[in-house]
C-alpha cells in the first residue's frame, strides 16, 4: 500500500476517504495537492474548476486548467468529492461526507444562490424501491426555485 501525505489536510480528511485515496493508490503531485487543499479549504462551497484553479494557482502557479479538470473528475470518481450540474452548463465539485449518499439542492432560478438541504428526504421512496426489487447506489435531487428574497422581488 501506498502511503499518502497530504501536507496540512490530512487532519481534516474523514477517515473514510483518505482510505479511498490509499486503496486507488493515487499519486499526490503538487498540483494535486494543491486542488486537494483548495477543496478542504473550502468544504461546503459549489466550486467550478475555474474557481478551484484560480486557487489553487495560489499554491501551485503553473497548474493548468486540464490538470484541475483530471483532478477534480478522478476525486469525483473515487467519491472523495461530489460532482453536481447545476443549470449553468458546467459542473461544480464539493467534498463529500463519508455518508453514502450526497445531500440535496436548492438552486435559485433568480440569483443563482445554491442551499442545501440536509435532511434525507429520499429515505421513503429509496425503501419502497428496495422492497420492489431495485438496488439503490447513490441519488441526486436538485430543485429549481426562487429563493425567498428572489420571490420577494417578483411580486
Amino acid at each position: 500500500m501506498i502511503m499518502i501525505i497530504i501536507i496540512g489536510v490530512k487532519k481534516e480528511l474523514d477517515p473514510k476517504l483518505l482510505d479511498k485515496l490509499e486503496k486507488a493508490e493515487y499519486r499526490i503531485t503538487r498540483q494535486r495537492r494543491a486542488v486537494m487543499k483548495v477543496m478542504y479549504e473550502q468544504k461546503g462551497a459549489h466550486l467550478s474548476a475555474e474557481e478551484v484553479l484560480v486557487a489553487a494557482r495560489e499554491k501551485a502557479p503553473n497548474l493548468g486548467i486540464a490538470t484541475v479538470y483530471r483532478t477534480l473528475d478522478r476525486l469525483a470518481s473515487m467519491g472523495i468529492l461530489y460532482k453536481t450540474e447545476f443549470n449553468e452548463g458546467k459542473y461544480r465539485y464539493e467534498l463529500a461526507d463519508a455518508d453514502l449518499h450526497q445531500h440535496h439542492h436548492i438552486l435559485c432560478i433568480g440569483c443563482g444562490k445554491i442551499f442545501e438541504l440536509e435532511e434525507r428526504l429520499l429515505d421513503t421512496l429509496e425503501q419502497q424501491l428496495e422492497r420492489e426489487g431495485f438496488h439503490i447506489i447513490n441519488h441526486q435531487l436538485k430543485i429549481l426555485a426562487y429563493c425567498p428574497d428572489c420571490n420577494k422581488s417578483r411580486k
